[in-house]
């Protein structure tokens, strides 16, 4: 996050986990530019620091994002909302900027209150540690069921893209459970960072659905401060961003809670993008699918059940559909033999084709194991 000129970052133990692991970041722009651009979870109940950080990202400026793990900061009443504006103002005190162009994230369980003692020590803390070279220990710091922290980085002609992801659980649109922040050196006005963003994460996070559970926290910042001085097309920049949004999405995928598999579906031929966006989500929402899938067994018979609960244009007496190259089934009849589907590796594909267009999409998810049950059951406790 910080191989992009212009950023300096660090992750600290703050005291909020019991483990003493590192649980808040900071990222600073140090310009020259500080355009912005960021989405939010699209969840009705939103966590204070989403409440706050949209009224900052208004006006399309950001000079510094501080994340903490360990607590989501979602009901906590007024008290909350006055921590993450504490935790806000302490950062803009130690960096010399203005409250309103500070964004907050916070993360972990919904209904914890915070220390607010301890995030303002840790922002202290985490200032003094600011470097260019402290993007690891950030995207370690905003880790909370992650096995493992995920990092990016794109390179464009004499500019480049970094960043960083949480998120293991509650994955689904929009976005899915996760805090991105994403870093460049172009330089880019925060309309079309904003454009390109939009654009990225529709066919990136968006497109996530490990569980069906969406968050009350999910929030993607990207910050450019121009330190490279050159500004690449709209088109050049939107597909570098859409290259590291994917990156990190199949990142978050792979480390999805207890998975055994990742199934990417792709549909095939519809009548609209969104009419194969709605088939591919309703096929990673069945936990009968998914379920078959962890046993190794390739049951089509829920992916056309599964495709019947949609408004999508098709006719239900022409589908086909392949598991892993196979196609096991035409017409909505059974053609190749479901035993040649080799379900042993992590990687699944399913090809969807409703004959009814020519558009595509993919949805992604994982399979449900018993780990994923075993870890949610407890997660509170």
């Amino acid at each position: 996050m910080t191989s992009p000129q212009g950023f300096r970052a660090a992750g600290v133990s703050a005291g909020l986990k019991s483990t003493g692991a590192k649980d808040l970041a900071l990222v600073v722009n140090d310009g020259p530019a500080y355009d912005s651009a960021s989405v939010f979870t699209s969840n009705r109940c939103k966590a204070n620091p989403i409440l706050w950080s949209q009224e900052v990202v208004k006006d399309g400026t950001v000079r510094a994002i501080v994340l903490n793990s360990g607590g989501a900061n979602c009901y906590t009443g007024a008290e909350g909302f006055q921590t993450t504006h504490a935790v806000a103002e302490q950062v803009a005190a130690r960096v010399g900027i203005g409250a309103g162009d500070v964004v907050v994230c916070s993360t972990g369980l919904i209904g914890l209150a915070n220390p607010r003692q301890n995030l303002l020590d840790g922002v202290d803390a985490a200032h003094a540690a600011l470097d260019g070279s402290g993007g690891a220990a950030a995207a370690e710091a905003i880790m909370t069921t992650d096995s493992v922290s995920k990092q990016v980085v794109v390179e464009g002609a004499g500019w480049s893209i970094g960043g960083m992801a949480k998120g293991a659980g509650m994955l689904a649109p929009q976005l899915a459970t996760m805090l991105v922040v994403l870093t460049t050196d172009a330089l880019v006005p925060h309309e079309d960072l904003d454009a390109a963003l939009r654009a990225a994460t529709r066919v990136s996070f968006d497109r996530l659905d490990s569980d069906g559970c969406m968050s009350t926290n999910d929030t993607v910042t990207v910050m450019a401060s121009g330190a490279s001085g050159i500004t690449p097309s709209l088109d050049d920049f939107t597909a570098a961003l859409t290259q590291a949004c994917t990156d990190l999405a199949m990142q978050l995928l792979k480390d999805a809670e207890g998975a055994d598999h990742e199934i990417a579906i792709t549909v095939l031929n519809a009548a609209s993008e969104d009419d194969a966006v709605t088939v591919g989500r309703s096929v990673a929402r069945s936990n009968l699918f998914k379920a078959a899938v962890f046993g190794k067994d390739p049951n089509w018979g829920r992916v056309l059940a599964s495709i019947g609960t949609t408004d999508a244009v098709f006719d239900p007496a022409d589908l086909d559909v392949a598991m892993n190259g196979v196609w096991v089934c035409r017409q909505s009849t059974p053609h190749d033999d479901p035993a040649t589907v080799d379900l042993e590796p992590r990687e699944v594909s399913v090809t969807i084709d409703l004959k009814s267009g020519t558009e595509r999409a993919t949805v992604w998810t994982n399979d449900l194991t018993h780990a994923y049950v075993h870890e949610n059951s407890a997660y509170s406790s």
